[in-house]
């Protein structure tokens, strides 16, 4: 019997429609629209569709959505003045600044450059300290949108044995420590795998639920996952002409209970609550600004 499909892309327009009524109850209350503003620097084809859609995202939920747009041989100090004008301007709430940058910019400099309080993808380390002790600002975007998915499809997590693939600062970690947080769509027992992790399948074999983010096509297989997991799965991979996760998607929906498929899955769910994080900013600067 195969998986139930973990739906992320129904989820997401449920969740965009009850936020565009917050951001319509919001801008009548307050007067202010909320207002992203995205960075893109170079010429890499799949950013510029990503920003492209989350541009539309904000444009249907009635959040201000601009773009800043450089060349690829920006420097890292111009990039620095320019994330500097954005964080002094009011009417901006929120900052993405689009990854990967080119390799003469010192990534980690910029992302540290961001506001706290207009850090919508939770990277400055402010933030994902709040985070990790429990009293988040914002969530960040995947990981949260994973729980979301969790939480809608009624999967248990309390005492769960989560294993996450990955160790990245965007995915692996955040969600590791999401889902070892005390109350909610959490309370698991958390192991992280990573390119240096020996037996992984043995891991990966003993999880109720397997958060694939590792970043290599169809790198889970059926021998991995033991029967009734739950997957899901963060990745996506070129292949060809086809979109691929980091689960062997066939073969592993038939050993598993629940599975997230890719494209449709987790990646609308990006999208979603990155409008979350950037209404929370908008109520923040608003409400700090009336204090």
């Amino acid at each position: 019997m195969s998986a139930r499909m973990i739906d992320g892309k129904s989820l997401a327009t449920r969740l965009r429609s009850e936020l565009t009524a917050r951001v319509a109850r919001f801008r009548e209350e307050t007067g202010v629209q909320p207002h992203l503003a995205a960075v893109l620097v170079g010429e890499d084809p799949a950013s510029a569709v990503y920003v492209k859609n989350k541009q539309l995202d904000c444009t249907k939920a009635g959040i201000l959505s601009t773009l800043h747009r450089f060349p690829t041989t920006l420097t890292t100090a111009e990039l620095l003045d320019h994330v500097q004008k954005l964080n002094a301007d009011p009417t901006v709430h929120g900052i993405l600044v689009q990854l990967p940058l080119p390799k003469q910019i010192d990534e980690l400099r910029i992302l540290d450059a961001v506001l706290p309080v207009k850090d919508v993808d939770c990277f400055h380390p402010e933030n994902v300290g709040l985070m990790v002790q429990g009293r988040p600002r914002f969530l960040p975007c995947t990981p949260a949108g994973c729980q979301e998915l969790l939480k809608d499809a009624g999967v248990k997590t309390e005492g769960a044995h989560a294993v996450v693939l990955g160790r990245s600062d965007i995915v692996g970690k955040p969600m590791a420590s999401l889902l070892i947080q005390k109350g909610g769509v959490a309370d698991a027992t958390v192991t992280i795998c990573h390119s240096r992790t020996k037996n992984i399948a043995e891991i990966t074999r003993q999880a109720d639920i397997l958060v694939a983010a590792i970043g290599k096509p169809n790198f889970v297989t059926a021998d991995m996952v033991k029967p009734g997991v739950v997957v899901i799965d963060v990745g996506i991979n070129r292949v060809g002409d086809r979109l691929v996760g980091d689960v062997d998607f066939d073969a592993v929906k038939e050993i598993a209970s629940a599975i997230t498929p890719v494209p449709g899955g987790v990646g609308p769910m990006t999208r979603a609550l990155l409008l979350e994080n950037t209404l929370r900013a908008a109520e923040l600067q608003t409400a700090r600004a009336k204090a």
